[in-house]
């Protein structure tokens, strides 16, 4: 049954080199304490290895009372996904939930209707339409942000890739889930203004306990609240 209910870094004007875009962001809104979570975690295990996505798990903590502590959970991410809801005006939180480009939701764990929102989220003129890339030297990163005439809010996300979890309580007793580019952060770095730029990162400034790699977002608002994803890129 579905469930319902500050970096070191410099900052300079640049051009920067041609870069790939992804073709859809997606994040997962799961939870170990929610049964109809474990078919959404494999499939999130299908997309993450997908080039051309950008595939995040962000579990949340809003389950933990039904007998088993997320090991995972992070109440910034219940916050983010309520905040979602609210910038859509649908109050719709459940799980598994993903959504699409920060704009289009659907449910975590039907496949098919993953790819209908990421073609229907791509085709909005400001998704992802800011050039993301990082390249690193010298035990420091380098993110390249290209020239539009968008605003918007800079995130980093460290990434754990793959975090394999035994539960012993709840609704998923006795199940062992492997859980894909799981989200150990999620903090604001700076505002992209529309100018073509470059933020340097050091290797300090991109952890975080578990992760082995990180995510850079650039993402619009709406009153206050998270909307469109204007840019993204990951460090492979």
């Amino acid at each position: 049954m579905r469930r319902t209910v500050v970096a070191t870094l410099f900052l300079s004007i640049a051009c920067g080199p041609a870069m790939a875009q992804p073709r859809a962001v997606i994040e997962l809104f799961t939870s170990q304490g929610c049964s109809s979570c474990p078919p959404a975690d494999k499939m999130m295990g299908n997309w993450s290895k997908d080039p051309t996505l950008i595939a995040l798990s962000l579990p949340v903590d809003y389950w933990d009372y039904l007998g088993w502590k997320d090991t995972l959970a992070s109440h910034s991410f219940s916050q983010r996904q309520r905040a979602y809801s609210e910038a859509r005006g649908d109050r719709a939180v459940y799980t598994p939930q993903i959504v699409v480009d920060g704009v289009q939701h659907v449910v975590g764990s039907n496949d098919e209707e993953v790819r209908r929102a990421i073609e229907v989220a791509g085709a909005r003129a400001n998704v992802l339409a800011v050039p993301v890339g990082i390249t690193s030297r010298d035990g420091s990163y380098s993110v390249t942000l290209g020239k539009t005439n968008l605003r918007g809010e800079i995130w980093l996300v460290p990434v754990e890739r793959q975090a394999k979890v035994v539960i012993e309580r709840g609704e998923n007793t006795g199940q062992t889930v492997t859980y894909s580019n799981v989200a150990r952060g999620f903090r604001k770095i700076a505002d992209y203004d529309g100018a073509a730029a470059t933020l340097t990162l050091k290797s300090e400034d991109v952890t975080a306990p578990g992760a082995d790699s990180f995510v850079v977002l650039v993402q619009a608002t709406t009153g206050g609240k998270p909307s469109e994803i204007l840019g993204a890129a990951m460090q492979r």
